[in-house]
């Protein structure tokens, strides 16, 4: 694993390529090399770069929809623009939509440098590598680059005090990723306080949160100062926060609005200092709209929202993950398991995972406490899945069909079964178009606009 920070050149001309990659790595870089953007996005894909370099004009994708295609899927990628074909406008198009640098060819070597150890220091000084190992010091361990970018960002924002809001299904690792931020932020010598908004009474909740004061209530035989004064000077993490009651949604407005709290009983406010980190695997985007969640709380708390994947979505990671939880179980269990039979770990990728990384850890602690011997076999792990499904993971055959008629319903939906239409955005004739049809059962009168009952199908 190199510590050098990976540059992903892309230019449909070889021998510059060839020329650029002597001068990086001649400066201390990582350089890999692709001539088209297409082969870009697939080498990002397979392993995350820490700045692009490339070239305007190239057949096919072009440097601007390389870019538009990089910043949806990995926006903290820093990229510089180089062309022979330069013009202002196309700069200053460039620079709107967020391009790094744009240069001209024939370029300048200390220019290019000079603009490239500005983009990283911009990323935040995070290489790819460094990331990741930051994760795997938080027990965020993966080699997804999805989630390689949900931690390069979260890193990024750490540096400030802005408020984040972690959004992921239950046990994907938003506390893990929410320590993260905390323990690389200004605020890392300072407390971490977790609470969850939805494990305590609602009649509890505030003086949780806020405090009380001596006779505040029935049974407060003493003062409490509550969780934001524990966590002064740190970080309070409100895990499931879409779950908080609409009255504390109120107090907890103003308690971040004002930078003070008023414990239960008590007249007098008192200032804190405190960053709110919070988490949710409810769809507050709905809760908003249907008032269930304050819109003006929502746009506190998500100053900058982190969207963690499922672990479906992160396949690649199980093994790795699968390894590192059989580790951590064996060390505490007192085990001598080594490894996961090649069975075992196909069994893993290829389940459905409804419990994500929690459910996958528990599976590995149940395996680790019943196996007998070095190697977990695939029938522990079955058994542990409590399984008898078919594979999660379908063949290409599959996948490809499944493609297909999925298409072919995107496009008589989109026409409403105008067929000369559809096959024309297809790009097939009539007749192949309805052998296609044919071959999925599919009807185009189901697919009809009402007020065109005749349609030209």
């Amino acid at each position: 694993m190199t510590d050098r920070p990976r540059i992903l050149v892309v230019d449909d001309d070889p021998s510059l390529c060839r020329l650029m990659e002597m001068r990086l790595e001649a400066s201390g870089y990582a350089p890999t090399t692709c001539e088209s953007g297409e082969r870009a996005l697939a080498e990002l894909e397979r392993q995350p770069a820490d700045a692009l370099i490339t070239d305007l004009r190239m057949e096919g994708m072009d440097g601007l929809a390389l870019f538009d295609a990089v910043r949806e899927r990995w926006p903290a990628l820093p990229v510089i623009i180089l062309t022979a074909h330069g013009s202002i406008q196309d700069a200053v198009e460039a620079t709107r939509r967020g391009v790094h640098e744009f240069l001209t060819k024939p370029f300048d070597p200390p220019e290019l440098l000079e603009q490239l150890a500005k983009a990283l220091l911009a990323r935040g000084g995070q290489t790819s590598d460094t990331a990741r190992e930051a994760g795997r010091r938080h027990g965020l361990v993966t080699r997804s680059p999805r989630m390689e970018e949900v931690l390069e960002r979260a890193l990024l924002v750490a540096d400030s005090d802005a408020n984040v809001l972690i959004q992921g299904a239950s046990g994907s690792g938003k506390e893990l990723v929410a320590r993260a931020i905390h323990a690389h932020s200004p605020r890392a010598e300072g407390p971490f306080v977790p609470v969850n908004c939805g494990a305590i009474p609602e009649t509890l909740l505030e003086s949780e949160l806020f405090g009380h004061v001596r006779g505040a209530f029935t049974g407060a035989d003493r003062d409490r100062a509550g969780l934001f004064r524990d966590a002064d000077g740190g970080t309070l993490f409100l895990d499931e926060i879409g779950d908080m009651p609409a009255q504390l949604q109120v107090k907890l407005l103003r308690a971040l609005q004002e930078q003070v709290i008023r414990p239960v009983g008590g007249r007098d406010p008192i200032p804190i200092n405190v960053r709110v980190l919070s988490a949710t695997h409810r769809d507050l985007e709905t809760a908003r709209a249907d008032g269930s969640f304050r819109e003006d709380l929502y746009f506190r708390l998500a100053v900058v929202t982190l969207a963690l994947p499922p672990l479906t979505e992160r396949r690649e990671d199980i093994p790795l993950l699968a390894r590192h939880f059989l580790a951590e179980a064996t060390r505490r269990h007192g085990r001598t398991v080594e490894d996961l039979s090649p069975e075992a770990i196909e069994v893993l990728v290829q389940a459905d995972w409804p419990g994500n990384v929690r459910q996958l850890q528990n599976v590995i602690e149940q395996c680790v406490a019943l196996s007998t011997s070095e190697i977990l076999p695939e029938r522990l792990v079955r058994q542990a899945l409590n399984q008898d499904q078919e594979p999660a993971i379908p063949t290409l055959a599959e996948a490809r069909e499944a493609f297909e008629r999925d298409y072919l319903i995107r496009l008589l939906k989109l026409t409403e079964g105008n067929v000369s239409q559809a096959a024309r955005i297809a790009g097939r004739n009539r007749t192949e178009f309805y052998r296609l049809l044919s071959r999925h059962h599919l009807q185009v009168a189901d697919f009809k606009a009402p007020t065109d009952p005749e349609g030209d199908g």
